[in-house]
């Protein structure tokens, strides 16, 4: 578990970093918004409530990478079928992830814990795996560099657990250079579309 000191170094650096960030990458922030709304039309970004510290919903703030298509009875078409190539390209780089260092900078996550999921799936998770609320959800974490959209439910869940019951200054350093080793090798970037985890804990049961 994170340690009274450390969570406060953790969030001046989560600050620090969050705020650079988005001060260097603003020119580049702009020219991805501009590609969005040419070619996906409005709004630039994606905003859902997901669950945060000690289940607190908050807002994340993510770049579009699908579009607004409809069938003919004004129902969304499938997300498989809603994600534009420029949506794709975006996903594969986590450059769709980079308007969250906003939700870092605010409070709301921090750039390294577990990745913050849908508030449908609250009721699902066992006892060890609540464990993930008892600290801000990261931008990338643990099982983002072992295998991301390549792990199973019971997998990425344990994995989160475990960065919890382990997490220190050298490994939130560690985990945010193998982060960014990834993405310039564009190691792990299988767009695999799970299914819902409410779906995955119900087939278990049944």
């Amino acid at each position: 578990m994170q340690k009274p000191p450390y969570i406060i170094i953790k969030r001046f650096i989560d600050i620090l970093a969050a705020f650079l960030g988005l001060l260097l990458l603003l020119p580049f922030l702009l020219v991805i918004s501009l590609i969005i709304r040419l070619k996906m039309e409005r709004p630039v970004l994606f905003k859902q409530s997901r669950p945060g510290l000690k289940e607190k919903p908050f807002t994340i703030f993510k770049f579009r990478t699908m579009s607004g298509e409809r069938m003919s009875d004004g129902t969304l078409l499938p997300d498989v079928q809603r994600l534009t190539a420029f949506g794709q390209f975006l996903r594969k780089t986590s450059m769709d992830e980079l308007p969250e260092l906003w939700n870092v900078l605010i409070g709301d996550m921090s750039l390294i814990g577990p990745r913050p999921l849908l508030m449908k799936y609250l009721p699902y998770y066992t006892n060890r795996e609540r464990a993930r609320f008892l600290v801000r959800p990261g931008i990338t974490g643990l099982a983002q560099v072992m295998g991301r959209n390549t792990l199973d439910w019971d997998e990425r869940l344990e994995l989160d657990v475990q960065y919890i019951e382990n997490t220190s200054f050298v490994l939130d350093i560690k985990l945010l250079v193998k982060t960014v080793a990834i993405i310039l090798k564009r190691e792990n970037v299988e767009l695999n579309i799970l299914e819902d985890f409410d779906d995955f804990r119900k087939s278990q049961q049944s």
